[in-house]
């Protein structure tokens, strides 16, 4: 893959000598490539990420994978609250509403593909930033296809739940120590976890939590729960 360098001057150093194991996907919300790269490498903007993949598959390096990018914000996954520094941005050119085009799929497919050899990171640590900022953040959005990266390796997706049993309606607080399990902040309101949760694995959900939905957490929670003894958790 031919990475194009684009530097970037929004980096630092990670903090307390983290090593990234976590890989965060975006989408830039602006009308082009051109405006993103631009926004990412204003020092006023105090934003980036490592990579930007253009819709036409086209991957620019902002900043060393060694060092730190100010891609996450605010918010945490699995017991960690530093997420930047635990992680590898990617940013998919995207104004947010539309799908991502087959050669930016290949692109990102090719790169995480890589990332993930190189760095060791499994694939329920690639999550969106909708996953570690709820209520905060909805990218990549529920255009993002998921599901295929899943079947690739190259992140996780739980069995459908269309046949799970509805006698009585699950328990919300189960359902919130259940997703903790698989990695969302326990401290955030069941409402705020349920809309994270179906942005990202069932974007049709509306109404109250059902029992599909539910046995699919369940899953997420037991075939890939968060190791919080991973140094920085």
């Amino acid at each position: 893959m031919r990475i194009i360098p684009h530097p970037s001057p929004n980096c630092g150093p990670r903090r307390g000598g983290a090593r990234p194991d976590l890989v965060v996907l975006h989408y830039t919300a602006m009308h082009d490539t051109r405006a993103a790269l631009a926004r990412l490498s204003a020092p006023e903007h105090e934003v980036s990420a490592h990579y930007l993949i253009c819709p036409r598959g086209r991957v620019f390096a902002l900043v060393d994978e060694e060092l730190r990018a100010w891609h996450a914000g605010a918010g945490r996954w699995g017991g960690c609250d530093d997420v930047n520094s635990r992680s590898i941005g990617i940013e998919l050119a995207n104004p947010g509403g539309t799908p991502f085009p087959a050669p930016q799929m290949r692109a990102l497919e090719v790169l995480l593909a890589d990332l993930m050899e190189r760095r060791k990171i499994p694939p329920e640590r690639v999550i969106g930033h909708s996953d570690m900022a709820p209520g905060r953040k909805i990218d990549p959005g529920p255009r993002f296809d998921w599901r295929r990266l899943a079947l690739q390796g190259l992140s996780v997706w739980p069995a459908s739940g269309e046949g799970a049993a509805a006698e009585n309606s699950p328990d919300p607080a189960v359902f919130r120590a259940v997703l903790a399990r698989f990695g969302y902040d326990p401290d955030l309101s069941f409402g705020t976890l349920l809309a994270a949760f179906r942005l990202r694995f069932h974007p049709s959900g509306r109404g109250p939590l059902t029992a599909g939905e539910a046995a699919m957490a369940e899953e997420l929670a037991a075939r890939w729960p968060v190791d919080r003894n991973r140094p920085g958790a």
